[in-house]
């Protein structure tokens, strides 16, 4: 039987624009593409790296619920910042969100990102939960 795969937008106009999902479902996996902390609704960006970490995992909840799952199912987080003094705030907004999930992590610092205001991008993925 050949998995399901269903697209998921979190209503960014660079998911169409540029050729990609926010999320990809695929069976029970969740793939969350690398997402900064634009509030998409408004085309605002926080200026704080943990205030864009928070806005991230915020559009992550949202996108999860629409794949049936929850930030408690990520399995496996990629955090890409711009500056290392970005490490340990960004790292303390994610211990606030899993702390008690404890996903496999990585953090890596990066020369840029696409805009000079992006100074965090995190990637994600979850596997969907069966429950009762």
């Amino acid at each position: 039987m050949k998995p399901t795969r269903r697209l998921i937008s979190s209503g960014s106009p660079f998911e169409r624009a540029y050729g990609y999902s926010r999320a990809v479902v695929s069976g029970e996996d969740v793939h969350v593409s690398g997402t900064t902390g634009y509030d998409y609704a408004r085309m605002t960006m926080p200026e704080d790296p943990a205030d864009q970490a928070r806005a991230i995992y915020a559009t992550f909840a949202a996108v999860l619920k629409e794949a049936g799952a929850a930030l408690s199912d990520v399995v496996r987080l990629r955090t890409y910042v711009t500056d290392s003094a970005f490490c340990a705030p960004v790292l303390a907004a994610q211990g606030e969100v899993f702390a008690e999930i404890r996903p496999a992590a990585t953090i890596v610092v990066v020369s840029a990102l696409l805009t000079p205001e992006m100074k965090v991008e995190i990637e994600a993925d979850a596997r969907i939960s069966r429950r009762g």
